[in-house]
C-alpha cells in the first residue's frame, strides 16, 4: 500500500489517493478466482476446473477485479488513514481510478474531525435550582410504600369512585358484539380513566350482583372502526372492593423498612430524596454549562459526521435491544416507529452528541489533557471491578486509546465545571451550525468506535447490560 497523495477539500472533506501494486494486486485476483471458480460453468471444462484465462476469455479480463478490489481497499484505507493519522468521522466515498495489470489506485473521499474555534469555556454562570424539601414531598415518597401495603376488600354496598369493581362486558355496535368490546372477570378502577369515557362513570352506585346496559359513543379520535360510533356495553358487576389502607404509625414503618419508628423511616426517605434532586439539580446546572461552551465555540459541522453518530446510535441500540430477545422491527412496531422515523429521532440527538464531542475535544487540546499509564491502569482496575470482570478482559474489550480517550473527556468536563458559577445564566447565543441531509450512496463505513462503557457491557454478564440507562426521577 502507498497513499500517493492526501488532498484537503471543502467542508472538513479529504481526498486520499491509494496506490497497491501490482503483485498485491494480481494475488487477489488469483484468490478470488480459486474461491469462485467452482461456481463456473464454462463448455468442455468440469465444474471448478476450467483455467482463469478461459473464463476470462469468456467473461472479460476483469471478470474478478471488482471483488479483488473488495477484498483489498478495506484494509488499505485503514492503513492509509492510520498512517496519515486522520481523524477520520464519517464513511469514506470509495472512487476506483485504476485497476489493471500495474496495480489497484482508488480514492477515497472521506470527512475528517472540523476545526474548532474554542470560545469561552472557564468562569461561565448557570442557575442552579436550591433543593427545599415539603411535607408533601415526604408524603409522595411514603406514597408507594402505602400503597404496596393497602388491601383490597370486598364490600356489600354501592361502588364509588376509587373503588375497584369486577366485571364482565361485552359490547354491542348495531346489536353485533364488535372485536375487542369483551372480557370477563376484569378489574377496573373507577375514576382511573383508563376505559373509554363514560364507561367508570355510569358503574359508579352499581353494586355486586348488578346488571346494566351503557350506552357510549366513542370519541372521533378513537380506533377507525368505531370512532364516533354510538354503541351498548352490557355489564355484569361480579364484586365490589375497596382499598384498605394501612395505619402510618411505627408498626407500619417496621414493616416496610429497617426502621423502628416512622420518623426515622421519613428521615431516611428525606435524605435520599434530597440526594437525587440534588444529583439533578447539578446535572441540570453542569447541562446548562456545557450548553454556553458549545454555543460559545466556532465550527461548522459537516453533514456527514452527524449522519455517521446517528447511524451508530441507531446500530448500538438495535443490539441492545436485540440482545433482550426482541427483534428491531418487532420493537419499532411496538413503539409506533419505523426506521425512517426512529433515525430522524436518533439524529436529533447525534447533533448534541457530536457538537459536545468536538467542544470537549478542543478545551482537551487547549489544556493539554494528557492519561498517564498509571491513571490507565487506574481505570481498567475500576470498570473490571464495576462489570465483575476479569483485567484481562476488559483490556481486550476496552483499548487503550479509547479508555484514555474517555478519561480525558471526564478531565476535560471538570475544567469546565469546576470553574463554573451559580448565577444568572447570560443570554443564549447562536449556536454551531446545523448539519442536514441522508448519507450519500456509495459510501462505506469505516470501524465503528463505541464508548469504553459500551464495549465492556458487550463482553460483560447480560444482566449487567441494560436495555437502555436509567436516570433517578
Amino acid at each position: 500500500m502507498n497513499v500517493k497523495s492526501v488532498e484537503k477539500q471543502e467542508k472538513s472533506t479529504v481526498a486520499v489517493v491509494i496506490e497497491i501494486s501490482g503483485e498485491e494486486f494480481e494475488a487477489a485476483v488469483q484468490k478470488v478466482y480459486l474461491k469462485q471458480r467452482g461456481k463456473i460453468t464454462v463448455p468442455g471444462f468440469r465444474k471448478g476446473k476450467a483455467p482463469r484465462k478461459i473464463i476470462e476469455g469468456m467473461y472479460g479480463s476483469g471478470v474478478f477485479y471488482e471483488d479483488a478490489i473488495n477484498e483489498l481497499y478495506p484494509k488499505a484505507y485503514a492503513e492509509a488513514v492510520e498512517q496519515e493519522n486522520l481523524d477520520i468521522v464519517s464513511w469514506p466515498n470509495v472512487e476506483v481510478l485504476e485497476a489493471g495489470k500495474d496495480g489497484l489506485t482508488f480514492k477515497a473521499t472521506v470527512t475528517v474531525r472540523p476545526e474548532v474555534k474554542l470560545g469561552e469555556y472557564k468562569g461561565l454562570t448557570a442557575e442552579k435550582e436550591e433543593v427545599k424539601l415539603t411535607d408533601e414531598d415526604i408524603e409522595g415518597e411514603l406514597k408507594p410504600y402505602i400503597n404496596r401495603a393497602t388491601r383490597m376488600v370486598t364490600v356489600e354496598r354501592e361502588a364509588q369512585n376509587g373503588d375497584t369493581v369486577v366485571i364482565d362486558f361485552e359490547g354491542f355496535l348495531d346489536g353485533k358484539p364488535f372485536e375487542g368490546g369483551k372480557g370477563e372477570g376484569h378489574s377496573l378502577e373507577l375514576g382511573s380513566g383508563s376505559f373509554v369515557p363514560g364507561f367508570e362513570e355510569q358503574l359508579v352506585g352499581a353494586k355486586a350482583g348488578d346488571e346494566k346496559d351503557l350506552d357510549i359513543t366513542f370519541p372521533e379520535d378513537y380506533h377507525a372502526d368505531l370512532a364516533g360510533k354510538a354503541v351498548v356495553f352490557k355489564v355484569k358487576v361480579n364484586e365490589v372492593k375497596e382499598k384498605q389502607l394501612p395505619a402510618i404509625d411505627d408498626e407500619f414503618a417496621k414493616d416496610v423498612s429497617e426502621f423502628d419508628t416512622l420518623e426515622e423511616f421519613k428521615k431516611d426517605l428525606a435524605a435520599k430524596l434530597t440526594e437525587r434532586r440534588e444529583a439533578q439539580a447539578k446535572r441540570a446546572f453542569e447541562s446548562a454549562i456545557m450548553e454556553q461552551v458549545m454555543d460559545n465555540m466556532e465550527v461548522e459541522i459537516p453533514d456527514p459526521m452527524v449522519d455517521f453518530e446517528a447511524d451508530q446510535m441507531v446500530e448500538d441500540m438495535a443490539r441492545r435491544i436485540q440482545a433482550q430477545g426482541i427483534p428491531f422491527e418487532q420493537y419499532l412496531a411496538m413503539t409506533g416507529m419505523n426506521m425512517d422515523m426512529f433515525r430522524a429521532q436518533a439524529k436529533l440527538s447525534a447533533m448534541e452528541r457530536v457538537r459536545r464531542d468536538l467542544a470537549l475535544g478542543a478545551v482537551i487540546a487547549a489544556e493539554g489533557i494528557e492519561i498517564s499509564d498509571e491513571e490507565l491502569e487506574a481505570e481498567y482496575n475500576r470498570l473490571a471491578e464495576e462489570y465483575k470482570m476479569e483485567l484481562d478482559q476488559v483490556k481486550a474489550a476496552a483499548p487503550a486509546d479509547d479508555v484514555k480517550k474517555d478519561l480525558a473527556v471526564k478531565k476535560a468536563e471538570q475544567v469546565i465545571y469546576d470553574s463554573a458559577k451559580v448565577g444568572k445564566a447570560p443570554a443564549k447565543k447562536k449556536a454551531a451550525k446545523k448539519a442536514e441531509g441522508e448519507t450519500a450512496e456509495g459510501e462505506e463505513k469505516p470501524k465503528r468506535r463505541r464508548t469504553t462503557k459500551k464495549k465492556v457491557e458487550e463482553e460483560a454478564p447480560a444482566e449487567e447490560a441494560p436495555v437502555q440507562e436509567q436516570t433517578e426521577e
